[in-house]
């Protein structure tokens, strides 16, 4: 098997493990009988322990894990989730995608931690897409953009404006590798193909080493920056602040294709598990939000949603879900999703 694709399912597992393992330690901390923990996707294909009630399996997909908490639906149940108040249902559910939070802050201060901190003046090649004008002359990921036609690059604004005020015109570029300058000359694409900039390249900044202790503030910092730019995508969407190409959902595939683009693992999963933990939030049936919803309805009203109707409604949700990622990933592979060189 492809490494970049073992490491990839093994990552993608170990988050939604951990999803499930936040459902499970709740359940069990508030007296709420879990009836299965399992390791992997059903099929079934061993039970290696029972502890307190809980059947521990393995199971056939290796993407993950769930948790199968007695009485979920059913408020009938004694012990079970259902049945229980609606503080404790708040807690057992929201626990999921808080864990993915928590892990994303934890792997964004690492992150910060072994990368270091941007430089905001010294802007840095991310990538260079193949074929173009970039790696035509030789621009490599890493290389640090000083100037263009003598003027001093000091932020990726300017460097996207300089390149962008010389559409189909040579331009002289000026940039650093591992301590030495080099020249070179070439010619923005006018207009750029579609997903791709003027010459190719992605860009982003230098960085230098810090503290763990400055880490951890900047790790924070820009982790809840991350979940507020999330949470606030319904509503760039709707103002057109961002285009629906760019906050396009992606699927299985279209994540493994940004995995390799991306050539970074750490800031890849650190996305990912922040973006796990911040859509299992929205108030969409069959997700957690939604039955987050409902427990908080109660709370306010101080009265149940009749539980046949809710599950009725978590049942389409689930069903249009299904439809969903079943396009999201068909999509994947008709139109592949690539990062904006």
């Amino acid at each position: 098997m492809n490494f970049d694709l073992l490491t990839f399912i093994i990552g993608i597992a170990i988050l939604i493990f951990f999803h499930e393992l936040g459902h499970f330690l709740a359940a069990r901390l508030l007296k709420v009988e879990v009836e299965e923990f399992g390791i992997g996707f059903p099929p079934r294909l061993f039970k290696w322990a029972t502890i307190k009630g809980t059947e521990f399996t393995f199971n056939l997909i290796p993407l993950g894990g769930f948790v199968r908490i007695k009485g979920e639906n059913d408020p009938e149940v004694p012990g079970g989730l259902a049945a229980a108040s609606p503080w404790v249902r708040l807690a057992v559910i929201g626990a999921g995608p808080l864990t993915n939070i928590l892990i994303g802050i934890l792997l964004s201060v690492w992150l910060f931690y072994q990368a270091g901190e941007p430089v905001l003046d010294r802007v840095k090649v991310m990538g260079v897409a193949p074929n173009s004008p970039a790696e035509q002359v030789g621009i490599r990921q890493g290389d640090v953009i000083l100037e263009v036609d003598g003027d001093r690059v000091e932020s990726v604004e300017e460097l996207r404006d300089l390149i962008y005020a010389h559409l189909g015109e040579q331009i002289r570029l000026v940039y650093e590798r591992e301590g030495q300058t080099y020249t070179v000359t070439l010619v923005p694409r006018n207009p750029p193909p579609e997903n791709e900039g003027a010459i190719g390249i992605l860009m982003g900044y230098d960085t230098r080493p810090i503290s763990i202790f400055r880490a951890i503030p900047r790790g924070i910092n820009a982790a809840f920056n991350y979940v507020r730019v999330l949470f606030s995508l319904p509503r760039l969407l709707m103002s057109g602040e961002i285009s629906p190409e760019a906050a396009r959902p992606v699927g299985y595939k279209g994540m493994f294709d940004l995995y390799r683009q991306l050539g970074d693992s750490l800031a890849f999963f650190t996305a990912i598990t922040m973006s796990l933990g911040v859509l299992n939030l929205f108030p969409i049936p069959a997700l957690d939000g939604g039955r987050i919803v409902f427990a908080l309805v109660e709370v306010i009203l101080r009265r149940r949603v009749p539980p046949r109707f809710e599950n009725a409604l978590h049942y389409i949700g689930f069903l249009v879900l299904l439809a969903l990622l079943i396009y999201i990933n068909i999509l994947d592979f008709v139109d592949p999703v690539k990062l904006p060189f």
